[in-house]
Formats: C-alpha cells, structure tokens, sequence
C-alpha cells in the first residue's frame, strides 16, 4: 500500500492531500512537492529548522548507533535510578495500550510516536498491545542518523512502523488522525515546544491519552550534589528543564504530572471533542 493510500498524510505547509508521483509526495492544495530523503518521506524544510532544533539535530545525527547502548547502560547509572525497561514501563502504563480497540468502522487503530529516534519504544508498544490486535504504527523523527538506526530495527526485528521524516513543530497528519500519541526525550530542546504540544493535540482524536517525556529533576528526593551536576549535564540545551504543563492547548483535560525517574517527568493529557472534531 502506498504511504497516501488512506488519507492519514497531509502538506505541513497547507494541510492539502498528497499523493505520490515517482517517489515525490505532491500536495493537491498548494501543489508543494516533498522529495524523499535516504529512503524516508521528507515532510519538513530545512530553513524551517532553526535554534536548539538544529542544533540537537546534529547532536543526535552523530551518534546515532550510541543512543540505544547510552539509555540501556549509561542513563540509569548517570541518574542511580531504575534500569532502561523499568523506567520505559513508567511512562508505558500511561499510553494505555492494552485498552487500544479497533475503530467503530473496523479499521485499525493508529499510533503515533513524534520522535521515534532509534526505536527503543517499538518492542514495548507492541508488548503492551491486546493479543492479535493490528494497529497502524507511524515514527516521526526530525534526524536522519537516529531514523536510520530506527529502520534498521524495525527490518532486523519484522515490526512493521512507517517512518518519515518530520518536524513536531508542524505535524504532516490530518486533524483528529491518532488513537494514541506520545513523545520521549526531546520536548525540552523544541524551539517551541508550546507548538509542539498543540500539533500533538491537533493530530490525536477527541479523548485519546496524548503522553509527553522529558528531563525534570524530581525534588521530593534526597538530591546530592553529584545529582544535580549530572541532570544540567543532560540538560545543558535547556535553561530551565521542567515539566511544560503551562503550556497545554486551551481546552486539555485529564492533566497528570509524574516523576517517572530522578530525571523525567511524565505529563499525559487529553482534548475533549468539539464541534469540528465531532
């Protein structure tokens, strides 16, 4: 199936269908043309990608194949807290996957994970899904390298997510399109991440958990100094590292805050239907 087929893939410039011509996506509204990029669909433009984005984009693009051995070993020793599985089954229990249905019409339920980076959430998303329930898994990532470490997975382990590039800032997904959307490690390095968030909103249907990761130091433990001077290294791109619940769309409902680690917060929150969603 092509990845236009059914309609889940818009313009980012003007939110118009696209369809595919010789490997090029062309949008129908304003007739913009998006060439893939090393296999991937190219959803975003570079002059677009600016500040802490650009940067952590080059951060990540030269480590690529560190990042998963770095979380797994180095994390939990960095931050003397819980093993890789134990602090992703923290932030898992809130995507609620094992309530994920098929649709009222019988098709699939969509999942989107905006930065999938190298894919350490793929095995855990498909553990946590009911027995023989098929769902369409979509990974958005904005650096190559770590998108590329993601396919590599994705083929040596047989998952099947589709992979494109994309910039969370402006989501190429058509309104109300998601039954679960998360996002892991990267919100505090947005260049806007009050943006982020309403292009998250804005993608998820009317009621699904929308889930949100990052660095935040938990204060109600015992911090030593050594504590503190590990967490502002994780965190040097960020002058005030911390959970962004100020800066939720108008309207979210079902907030909760959560320290799932020493170093990371878990927000989840939801959009009440409206009249447009409806």
């Amino acid at each position: 199936m092509s990845i236009t087929d059914d309609g889940v893939l818009v313009c980012p410039d003007c939110h118009g269908p696209l369809a595919e011509e010789r490997d090029v996506l062309v949008c129908g509204g304003c007739g913009a043309t998006w060439p893939p990029e090393d296999g991937f669909p190219k959803l975003f433009r570079e002059q677009r990608i600016r500040g802490t984005d650009r940067f952590m984009r080059l951060f990540y693009n030269g480590l690529p194949a560190l990042h998963d051995p770095l979380m797994r070993h180095f994390l939990p020793w960095f931050q003397r807290d819980a093993p890789e599985p134990e602090f992703r089954d923290g932030y898992m229990r809130r995507i609620a996957l094992a309530s994920l249905r098929p649709r009222e019409d019988g098709a699939r339920p969509r999942i989107l994970e905006v930065g999938i980076g190298a894919g350490g959430n793929i095995p855990p998303v498909h553990r946590d899904l009911p027995a023989g329930l098929e769902v369409d898994y979509w990974g958005l990532d904005l650096a190559r390298g770590m998108l590329g470490q993601c396919r590599k997975r994705v083929r040596r382990d047989g998952w099947n997510v589709r992979l494109l590039l994309g910039d969370a800032h402006r989501l190429p997904f058509r309104d109300h399109t998601f039954d679960r959307v998360f996002h892991v490690g990267a919100a505090g390095s947005y260049r806007a991440p009050a943006v982020a968030l309403a292009e998250m909103a804005r993608v998820a249907r009317p009621g699904t958990p929308i889930v949100v990761v990052d660095e935040q130091l938990d204060r109600s433990r015992r911090n030593t100094l050594r504590d503190h001077v590990a967490f502002r290294l994780l965190t040097f791109y960020d002058r005030d590292p911390h959970c962004p619940s100020e800066l939720l769309p108008p309207g979210a409902t079902g907030v909760r805050e959560e320290q799932v680690s020493r170093f990371y917060y878990c927000l989840t929150f939801e959009m009440p239907a409206t009249p447009a969603a409806s």
